[in-house]
């Protein structure tokens, strides 16, 4: 049985393109919760695909802090565009169920002196790790674990996902003392109409 979630949480990943924002789609969806991507740096927007794949509607996708256009880290993304970060003007909506996805890994650079993992451990809410599935999963994960809990983050646990590798997944849980609280395929396709089925396969229902 999955464990309950929380109804505010903060969706991470060991690296870019492990498939946050499919996870935090299926949990917006699944919860009935809003999405919020505090930095989105790139041409496409990750709220704008959220939104299309798990039907969610306007209200429940909130705008970025941040809205930077060239696909590279945060820091550099903005540097180019002539934008300072500045970690004050991140504030936590207060809507009661939330979720809140990430730029990158937990050491992307926001600006001179902040890292991502600053952002999450000043926004104080569950973290949930996405990590691929496949090679190299296992050092990752557990580098990024422990950054977390050196910066006291709350760990929720690990999503692990990509091509079935069971044997990743029981490493991953002991090594990382964490548990694995899903494996799922992101091969599988998302839409509005899948969605809720996906959510309740991989994380059962919760009120």
């Amino acid at each position: 049985m999955a464990a309950e979630l929380p109804s505010r949480l903060f969706v991470t990943g060991t690296d870019t393109g492990v498939g946050k924002s499919y996870v935090a789609a299926l949990l917006a969806a699944g919860l009935e919760a809003a999405y919020w991507k505090p930095v989105q740096s790139g041409a496409d927007a990750d709220a704008d695909w959220v939104r299309c794949v798990a039907g969610l509607p306007a209200e429940r996708v909130l705008p970025e802090t941040y809205r930077l256009y060239a696909p590279l880290s945060p820091h550099e993304a903005a540097r180019r565009e002539g934008v300072q970060i500045e970690m004050s003007r991140f504030v936590l909506p207060k809507q009661k169920r939330l979720i809140v996805e990430g730029a990158g890994g937990v050491m992307v650079p926001l600006d001179d002196q902040h890292l991502m993992v600053d952002l999450m451990a000043a926004l104080a809410l569950p973290v949930l790790v996405v990590a691929r599935s496949e090679l190299g999963t296992i050092n990752h994960t557990l580098l990024t674990l422990d950054q977390l809990r050196r910066r006291g983050c709350p760990l929720l646990g690990v999503v692990v996902n990509g091509p079935p590798n069971p044997a990743n997944c029981r490493a991953i849980a002991h090594y990382g003392e964490v548990p694995v609280l899903a494996a799922i395929d992101r091969r599988i396709e998302l839409s509005p109409a899948k969605v809720q089925a996906l959510f309740s396969r991989y994380f059962g229902r919760h009120e």
